[in-house]
């Protein structure tokens, strides 16, 4: 099984895992910054995260793994792979979460879901909401990188690769700007 320790040298190697000062997509500023879509591009790394994921849930017989789009598109064709098992993902239409592509769920089918980063975990409950509707059976959660720091919660079993408590600040007592005088990068994919 892959530790913490092996899941930071893969983010940092394949520049995923970003230090310097960072604008979030909340107006808040960090000194660290994950864009797993940097580590998803190489499918060494890729297979050996999934794999990862793959040895946490194999036990409890996972049918088929779903991701919301984009972050979980490729983790949960991957972690499909390393199990032998389906993979499909949700994505928004008119703002909202839902299958598309001829997607379904069967009643009662064993669901593991994954997504690259939980920070508030609003695409993964949207996601969850859906699979309910289908009535298909959420046997738990995975991600590469949990940032929220301890405050997110779900009702299913959250396991993620590792736990990354990234503080952040608001603008007017962000002590990286006080300190650097730089004003912070917004990377990532949301405007």
């Amino acid at each position: 099984m892959i530790n913490q320790k092996e899941v930071i040298k893969i983010l940092k190697e394949s520049g995923a895992l970003l230090e310097g000062h960072f604008l979030l997509s909340s107006g808040r500023h960090a000194e660290s910054y994950i864009q797993c879509a940097q580590v998803l591009q190489y499918p060494w790394y890729t297979k050996e995260l999934a794999e990862g994921i793959a040895d946490i849930w194999l036990e409890y017989q996972p049918e088929v793994v779903v991701g919301p789009a984009m972050g979980g598109v490729v983790l949960a064709y991957a972690v499909g792979q390393a199990i032998k098992r389906p993979a499909i993902f949700s994505e928004r239409k008119d703002g909202k979460m839902k299958f598309r592509r001829g997607f379904k769920l069967e009643k009662g089918q064993r669901v593991l879901v994954v997504e690259d980063v939980v920070t508030t975990g609003g695409s993964v409950k949207e996601l969850l909401r859906i699979i309910e509707a289908e009535e298909a059976e959420i046997i738990g959660i995975s991600s590469i990188v949990d940032r929220s720091n301890g405050k997110v919660e779900f009702k299913y079993p959250f396991q993620p690769l590792l736990r990354l408590d990234v503080p952040s600040y608001d603008e007017t007592d962000c002590p990286i700007c006080e300190k650097d005088k730089t004003k912070p990068i917004k990377p990532g994919s949301r405007k």
